[in-house]
């Protein structure tokens, strides 16, 4: 585990790590940790490979698995894990609400060597659901859920500390068409308005700082007044929730403790930027970690799409972290087919900003030199999902086709190389 008093301190194995995969000076990883730039997750207790989050190093993404009440067989989620694994996830949070949630999370956790994520008041709030309501949890309960995935290994944790009694009344005032659509910023605003008192994970702030840096898990302050739709963008509620926040990622830092800052779910593309260079002002160049963004409400079935549009987006202009987002996202629990092509869809975005941003441009040079080469394996080979181009490849070609179904004799690869080398330019 890596925190800031260790980064402020000098270089350690997971910074040295950290610099390697990147690609970067180990001083400049060793800064960017020591200020709050850059965040290492990780639970001594998981202790999982170092992977570095946040300014200056590549994007990375995040890919959300768990069970549902309808849904909740352990064995399909560790499915969707290994193929979000295999497609080359950064990170994997666990929000199950359905089934034996505690074994759920462990299993996950032992299963993955990535950094795992978890929002903890969910847990809380269904349990007290059962018992009688959400809105009768008490501070004990919220803190005690923290503890226990804590001690489970949890290695980054969302937690809607900018969710308070202003907050509410600026919801109330609003002219929002979706309200709240976050789960966890729903059971808080019900509390508050139910038992007219202040949101414990905010009154008590420097307690949960305490178990972060006890715990030495990171925290994920998470947008519970995100906008639910396009309409709901850079509105009152959620700038009024990001201001907040930047108090808190300055108190966290005070603390040393590591932080990340979560952002909106469904912004238009003219408001991205925005989005993006207020988040970094505010909180002082906190790690960004957006959910999406979706960029169009008309895109069910396809929303990994409208998020990845947006995600490439939000990340060339300087956020940090993608959540994925699947095509079954406002529709049902994502198969893990869905799993498969939310991952690839945020990879591709992420890639995208990335070699916007001057990184990862070799792995374009080698595909564009195999397509003109006609190397088959060796597109395939810099593909994030070769086994769908060798089944769109297959298609209407015999084993001795040197190209492909579409162009035939007229490829133009092949007409260009044979003139090309005659005039001696190849």
């Amino acid at each position: 585990m890596v925190t800031i008093k260790d980064a402020r301190r000098g270089l350690t194995d997971e910074i040295v790590s950290v610099a390697r995969r990147e690609g970067v000076d180990p001083e400049f990883v060793r800064r960017g940790i020591a200020n709050g730039r850059i965040v290492i997750p990780s639970n001594p207790i998981h202790s999982p490979e170092p992977c570095g989050i946040g300014e200056g190093l590549t994007v990375k993404v995040n890919v959300n698995v768990g069970t549902s009440r309808d849904m909740p067989r352990i064995e399909d989620e560790i499915e969707k894990v290994r193929v979000a694994l295999k497609y080359g996830t950064d990170t994997i949070m666990d929000l199950s609400t359905g089934g034996d949630i505690d074994l759920i999370r462990r299993t996950i956790i032992k299963e993955v060597r990535v950094p795992v994520g978890t929002v903890p008041i969910y847990q809380t709030g269904l349990k007290a659901a059962r018992e009688s309501a959400v809105v009768d949890m008490d501070e004990d309960d919220m803190f005690n859920g923290i503890i226990k995935h804590a001690k489970d290994g949890v290695d980054f944790m969302t937690i809607h500390c900018g969710v308070t009694r202003e907050s509410v009344e600026y919801l109330r005032r609003s002219k929002r068409v979706t309200d709240v659509v976050s789960r966890g910023g729903s059971f808080l605003v019900a509390w508050i308005l139910y038992n007219e008192k202040e949101n414990p994970l905010y009154e008590n702030y420097d307690y949960l700082l305490e178990l972060a840096s006890e715990y030495e898990f990171t925290i994920s302050l998470g947008d519970g007044l995100r906008p639910g739709c396009i309409h709901d963008a850079t509105d009152v509620p959620q700038i009024q929730e990001l201001i907040i926040l930047g108090d808190l990622v300055r108190r966290a830092r005070e603390k040393d403790v590591q932080v990340i800052v979560e952002g909106p779910g469904h912004v238009p593309i003219d408001q991205i930027e925005a989005n993006v260079r207020i988040e970094k002002t505010i909180c002082d160049g906190a790690p960004f970690y957006v959910l999406g963004p979706l960029v169009t409400d008309i895109a069910p079935g396809y929303d990994h799409i409208s998020g990845a549009i947006g995600g490439a987006l939000a990340a060339y202009y300087g956020a940090d972290f993608l959540c994925y987002v699947t095509p079954a996202e406002h529709l049902s629990l994502p198969s893990v087919e869905d799993v498969k092509e939310g991952v690839i869809a945020a990879k591709l975005a992420a890639h995208a900003a990335d070699v916007a941003r001057g990184r990862g441009l070799e792995r374009d040079l080698r595909m564009s030199r195999a397509r003109k080469a006609l190397d088959w394996e060796g597109m395939f080979r810099e593909a994030l999902d070769p086994e769908k181009g060798r089944m769109y490849r297959a298609r209407g070609i015999t084993e001795a086709s040197e190209g492909c179904s579409m162009c035939g004799d007229v490829c133009a690869i092949k007409i260009l190389r044979e003139y090309l080398k005659k005039d001696g330019v190849c």
